[in-house]
């Protein structure tokens, strides 16, 4: 805790240190005076499927966070606050039984859905089923210690989760029986996968139509290609202001297909009030002279990296692996997303802050615990004992903000090396499955990590656990396809001792963090910054750890 309020105080320094600064927050008295308007976000692109038990991009969880609701939820706070974990559509946080695997939720009545249907145990039971029906991208790892998962994970159509989710109508209660004990169990209920929808929701992904919601905000219309649409649900009422506090604005208006470029002259101009897409690098000091008061900056638990896959040529050769390592120039990866302001290198798998991080660097030159520059004797050393100089390579970008131009560069390191490499840039809606699938061949991409919950299990095993490695799954979030059986068992264990010895589970996970960096699966490039630009009349912001700005604790003047 005392180490996230230094990193917020060095973005409260680093703001001052460059001339951007941020909003004052206006008083609770004055919250009244603000009910009403419409929210007008922009973003490059959609972000796929807007199912909140498949999609997994940051972009939606934030919609999710406000449109449902799971039987807990990260409290709706900023700074630490953001990370605990609070009762949602459950009265209370269960105490564990059965030695933590066992736990009884309660859940509260006279919840509706947006549909005006009544919240009840089967709805809870029928989205727990349906997590595996639909091939969540994490339901074979995340979920897999409720008893009858293995069924599910083997034949998810005819999914039941028996023994493992019972309702109890009755007494309106849902017990969850375990495997075994899980320290991340309500983190992972926590997230919008965990989120409860209507019984007969169909087992299939949504594609772009809306779930039933249970939050103050309902999605009413969807167009990936031109905007989403936001309005208030009319069955919503607050039952409680931690886990789901009613919202300011009338309605939020997500438009999508604008260039960043056109994004911060139309926030600039009062057309529209936040962005999701990285301002383009070369408008900073524009927007730092012209609108300081508009600017927020916050760290991010996050990672840029480029997966290599350890299954097919050329990244099956470890050697390969680690010449691309000591090659990339962070540095220059990070000035290319706009400077040491939004970023900082990174050479491992776990952010800096984040539990379990321990510095390390063993790809620069003087290794240690930062990294200073590319060593390039080192790799060429390594190229040539690796025997693939000559060999085909496409890198697969997204075209969405910065991205193809770090992939552009990614391309250039490839070559220098002895690789005959080119770029491949598809849509945004489609990358991130694209290059999970192991039938599209793909050999390295690019790709970001955000937190899905302050556990070091996130990046450590949910990324390279085995698994989460599902050949020819669009939901193959192990996108490297590295599996290291010892590495693993080891990962197992530990998610148990996290159980009931955080702290020696956390010099585990550092542990675990420098072996995985050794195998190199991946380039860390950089952990990013989160930079929001906001209109000049949006009050009120409010940023999350978990899900960033909280929109519907924003309002509009």
């Amino acid at each position: 805790m005392t180490l996230r309020r230094w990193l917020q105080s060095s973005a409260v320094a680093l703001l001052a240190a460059t001339g951007l600064s941020a909003l004052a927050l206006p008083s609770a008295a004055d919250a009244a005076d603000h009910t009403g308007g419409t929210l007008r976000l922009t973003s490059s692109s959609a972000a796929g499927t807007i199912d909140p038990q498949v999609n997994y991009t940051a972009q939606d969880w934030q919609i999710f966070y406000i449109t449902n609701d799971g039987l807990v939820e990260f409290k709706k706070d900023e700074g630490p606050g953001s990370n605990d974990v609070v009762p949602d559509l459950a009265t209370s946080i269960p105490k564990p039984q059965d030695g933590g695997k066992t736990y009884v939720f309660t859940l509260r009545k006279g919840i509706k859905f947006s549909t005006g249907a009544e919240v009840t145990p089967d709805d809870v039971v029928a989205s727990f089923q349906r997590l595996f029906k639909v091939s969540n991208p994490n339901a074979g790892s995340w979920y897999n210690v409720i008893v009858g998962a293995d069924a599910c994970i083997k034949t998810p159509a005819t999914c039941t989760l028996a023994g493992g989710v019972v309702a109890d109508d009755k007494a309106n209660t849902i017990t969850f029986h375990l495997t075994q004990p899980d320290s991340e169990f309500f983190y992972k209920l926590a997230t919008p996968f965990g989120s409860i929808l209507p019984a007969n929701t169909p087992p299939k992904d949504l594609g772009t139509t809306p779930a039933a919601a249970t939050g103050p905000y309902m999605i009413t219309s969807n167009d990936p290609q031109k905007a989403m649409i936001l309005k208030r649900n009319p069955y919503f009422k607050e039952w409680s202001a931690a886990a789901q506090p009613a919202g300011y604005v009338d309605e939020i208006d997500y438009t999508f297909g604008t260039k960043p470029e056109d994004e911060i002259t139309a926030i600039e101009n009062g057309q529209q009030d936040w962005m999701f897409d990285t301002p383009p690098a070369d408008r900073l000091p524009e927007m730092s002279r012209k609108f300081p008061k508009q600017i927020h900056i916050n760290p991010l638990f996050a990672i840029f990296y480029a997966p290599m896959n350890v299954n097919i040529a050329p990244f099956n050769n470890k050697d390969a692996r680690l010449a691309v390592n000591y090659a990339f120039n962070r540095r220059s990866a990070v000035d290319i997303y706009g400077g040491p302001r939004l970023a900082v290198p990174n050479c491992q798998i776990l952010p800096p802050g984040f539990p379990g991080y321990k510095p390390y660097c063993p790809y620069t030159k003087n290794p240690g615990t930062k990294w200073s520059a590319p060593d390039m004797a080192k790799a060429k050393s390594l190229m040539a004992a690796s025997g693939q100089a000559g060999q085909k390579v496409t890198v697969i970008s997204d075209d969405q903000n910065t991205d193809p131009q770090i992939s552009t560069y990614l391309v250039s390191v490839l070559n220098q090396l002895g690789f005959k490499a080119t770029l491949k840039v598809i849509s945004a809606n489609i990358q991130f499955t694209y290059i999970q699938n192991t039938k599209n061949n793909v050999q390295i991409s690019l790709s970001q990590w955000y937190q899905d919950y302050p556990a070091a299990s996130d990046f450590i095993n949910v990324l390279l656990g085995c698994g989460s490695f599902h050949p020819g799954s669009d939901a193959s979030i192990n996108i490297s396809g590295f599996c290291d059986k010892t590495i693993d068992a080891a990962i197992q264990k530990n998610l148990v001792t996290a159980v009931t010895d955080p702290k020696a589970a956390n010099a585990e996970w550092a542990k675990l963090d420098h072996e995985l960096t050794d195998q190199a699966p991946w380039v860390t490039m950089f952990t990013p910054k989160q930079l929001d630009f906001v209109s000049k009349r949006l009050g009120n912001f409010s940023y999350s750890d978990q899900f960033k700005v909280i929109f519907s604790q924003v309002w509009v003047q």
